[in-house]
């Protein structure tokens, strides 16, 4: 990937250039020698990442600033930063968050650790003793902080195992492994589908892969490398036709966000290389393809420097499969894309079902007011026939007097939960059926087991496209709504149009009760009304957009 290479060799250059500029130069400050981020925040982890890519162009023979005096002295000062931050366990701050934090000093040390391997395996690098002196100090603190340390979320427990067991290699300190080992006896979160605990697509996903694969190598058994096997294939399901990541069922805070498969670049690679999977060659050389195309590279040159061998390698093919249908049950979610369009069921979520027609897209809702519920959250999602079902039940209830006094009269004293008797029902009944017809969907949707109660059908569109009726033309503005009363409804943004319908209507109460979820600030949302019990069908086509 000689090509590949290259450019980010040449982007590492430009970050290590910039990054002289935003460095603390002023030696009566606590923070000389550390890099300020985009926020002018000054701490350890963005530190080590400028630090990092300034050391591989530096002890790069090909770049334009190898052997450079000025980066050189950069990069010791960074170190003597970075090492000053260090708390006396070890560890280090993700000062917006976490304090004494063992999984951010797993994040820092991942990030550093190829940085010291290399003036390790490369002894005559430029300053690499020099380098390795400190990098070594760091480091081994680092590992011993992760010891004495815990974590937060399900993915921290691999990177720090994963690290330590890095560090166990390096340092040969056997309470490395033993504190590892604690983490992994408890086995890992990954299903057969390839999915982890939190689902995180767009972030975390990439973390524990990462994480599987060292910690498959250092200790020699296939099966964590297997979890990152399967992600990996997981996750060319999740990718949209315009070439972003479905991160809408994430737990974390990745959910929602529009995220590229960027950094997934030296995953794909090193494990199409590893297990001689063209698929994934395909992927690296799609992912570095579209990373050119915008202008936005991982960095990754040092990781080039550690593994030469992926330099030479070479494959010509490029790009993935535009058309799958995958239902990961135990996920509870549908995956479907054909080439310029897709569709995403997702079982427990109040935006329940996706519609992707290029770069436009579409989430639905139901909303419902009906006792302490707010909204339609499917409890089973099962394929049937040529469609899929979602059925909720939402069970109502009512509080019954004790018939005595309890000892007090304080309401919140009070056991409530546990000891006061019930009247349960009335139960109001969700069955919603989701097929795919041509070039879309048909959704329907049935309420029954409770009348006279308002609902509404959020139709929650990307802003800034322009909404189109036989009744009306309106500009689709974020934050902003309206409710159509009949016919199709079409949601146009350049190239791409998403039609929908036919509307229905029968009251104005779309705002929900006290606890409903907003509309979505980011979306123009369109809402069709009807009052329980009914039946309603309606379709969602991908269109196409307007030509100019």
């Amino acid at each position: 990937m000689r090509a590949h290479y290259e450019m980010l060799l040449r982007d590492a250059e430009k970050r290590a250039k910039k990054s002289l500029r935003f460095q603390v130069r002023d030696k009566s400050s606590v923070k000389y020698g550390g890099f300020k981020d985009g926020k002018n925040v000054i701490q350890p982890k963005f530190s080590i990442y400028r630090v990092v890519n300034m050391a591989a162009v530096y002890m790069n023979s090909e770049t334009n600033l190898y052997k450079s005096d000025e980066l050189k002295e950069a990069i010791l000062l960074g170190l003597d930063y970075i090492k000053r931050e260090q708390r006396p366990n070890g560890t280090f701050d993700l000062v917006d968050c976490n304090f004494f934090s063992g999984p951010d000093t797993a994040f820092c040390v991942k990030r550093i650790l190829p940085f010291y391997k290399y003036v390790l395996k490369n002894p005559d690098a430029p300053s690499a003793t020099e380098f390795a002196a400190k990098l070594r100090e760091i480091v081994y603190a680092a590992a011993n902080g992760m010891v004495e340390s815990g974590f937060h979320t399900p993915n921290h427990r691999w990177a720090i195992a994963s690290n330590l067991l890095e560090c166990w290699k390096l340092f040969g300190d056997e309470k490395f492994k033993t504190q590892a080992e604690k983490y992994l006896a408890e086995g890992i979160d990954c299903t057969d589908e390839g999915e982890y605990a939190e689902r995180s697509a767009g972030n975390y996903n990439r973390i524990n892969n990462d994480a599987m694969i060292t910690i498959g190598e250092i200790l020699g058994e296939e099966k964590y490398i297997d979890c990152a096997d399967k992600n990996l294939n997981m996750m060319l399901t999740y990718l949209e036709p315009d070439d972003s990541i479905f991160t809408n069922n994430s737990t974390r805070q990745d959910r929602g966000v529009k995220i590229y498969p960027r950094d997934y670049y030296f995953e794909y690679l090193y494990m199409g290389k590893k297990r001689n999977n063209e698929k994934f060659l395909k992927a690296a050389n799609y992912i570095m393809a579209l990373n050119h195309r915008k202008e936005h590279y991982p960095e990754f040159l040092i990781n080039f420097m550690l593994y030469p061998e992926l330099i030479d390698l070479e494959f010509d093919g490029c790009g993935y499969d535009t058309e799958y249908d995958a239902f990961y049950k135990e996920s509870g979610i549908v995956r479907r894309r054909k080439n310029n369009w897709s569709y995403t069921i997702i079982n427990n979520a109040t935006n329940f079902v996706w519609f992707q027609n290029g770069d436009l897209c579409l989430s639905l809702k139901l909303g419902a007011s009906f006792c302490e519920h707010r909204a339609f959250k499917s409890e089973s999602l099962e394929k049937v026939g040529e469609g899929y079902a979602l059925k909720e039940r939402m069970k109502g209830w009512y509080y019954l007097p004790f018939g005595e006094y309890r000892g007090t009269t304080d309401w919140w004293k009070m056991d409530n939960q546990n000891t006061r008797n019930k009247l349960s029902g009335p139960n109001m009944d969700f069955d919603v059926k989701v097929k795919e017809i041509e070039d879309g969907l048909e959704v329907k949707i049935k309420v029954s087991g409770v009348d006279r109660a308002p609902l509404r059908l959020e139709l929650a569109f990307d802003a800034g496209a322009t909404i189109v009726s036989d009744h009306f033309d309106i500009e689709g503005l974020a934050g902003e709504c309206m409710i159509a009363k009949d016919g199709m409804v079409t949601a146009t943004r350049g190239d791409y149009a998403i039609e929908v319908g036919p509307a229905f209507y029968d009251h104005d109460f779309v705002a929900g009760k006290f606890g409903s979820e907003g509309r979505s600030p980011q979306c123009f949302t369109v809402y069709f009304t009807d009052t329980t019990e009914f039946e309603r069908t309606i379709t969602i086509k991908a269109k196409d957009g307007v030509m100019y």
